[in-house]
């Protein structure tokens, strides 16, 4: 639920007692623009705001399934410039990110790691209930794979954004987000799962 702002002072408590820490973040944007009709806080801007307070560790932020228009010749250059890595949508397609989530699992080490998983990261055709969606996107099978993918990381808190049921009459864009929220809780620290 929420939208993407609600991120912002989550990771202002878990940066109080963690300190920077590393980011798992899906999504269809990269969140990282400076302002919207004139406001700095807003649902497009709250990994800015994150770097600009030191509450990331940039060395071990990574963006997955990036994509959609943009008012910039190079969209990404400022998440690039931080040191993130960003994963366009267009990597993703036609393949298991299984082999991606290895590399993201050396990536973040055995220090803190949130993750913040918008449900626009995901393809339109399966989660239509969302305010910015984008087509092309991740199926579920590979949101499994990436939040799977955590297990055994320090994940430290999560949370699933954007979803507005008032746009998806199946309810199935809710399913998705409930499921995957669930798949989450399954990869923190210290739960047993069969």
């Amino acid at each position: 639920g929420g939208d993407h702002t609600i991120t912002y002072p989550i990771l202002q408590a878990v940066a109080e007692k963690h300190g920077p820490v590393g980011l798992v973040h899906v999504d269809a944007h990269t969140d990282t623009g400076d302002r919207a009709l004139g406001e700095k806080i807003y649902h497009g801007t709250p990994f800015r705001r994150c770097v600009e307070e030191g509450l990331l560790d940039c060395s071990r932020v990574v963006q997955i399934g990036i994509r959609g228009s943009s008012y910039d010749p190079d969209p990404y250059k400022y998440c690039r410039d931080q040191g993130f890595r960003v994963v366009p949508a267009e990597e993703c397609w036609s393949k298991s990110l299984v082999p991606l989530m290895a590399e993201v699992r050396k990536q973040m080490g055995e220090k803190p790691v949130y993750i913040s998983f918008d449900i626009d990261g995901l393809d339109p055709a399966y989660a239509p209930g969302t305010g910015t969606p984008e087509i092309a996107g991740l199926t579920p099978a590979q949101a499994l794979e990436i939040i799977r993918g955590c297990k055994g990381l320090n994940v430290v808190g999560c949370d699933l954004v954007e979803v507005a049921p008032m746009y998806d009459v199946s309810g199935n864009t809710a399913l998705l987000a409930a499921n995957l929220l669930f798949e989450m809780l399954c990869v923190l620290p210290g739960v047993k799962t069969m």
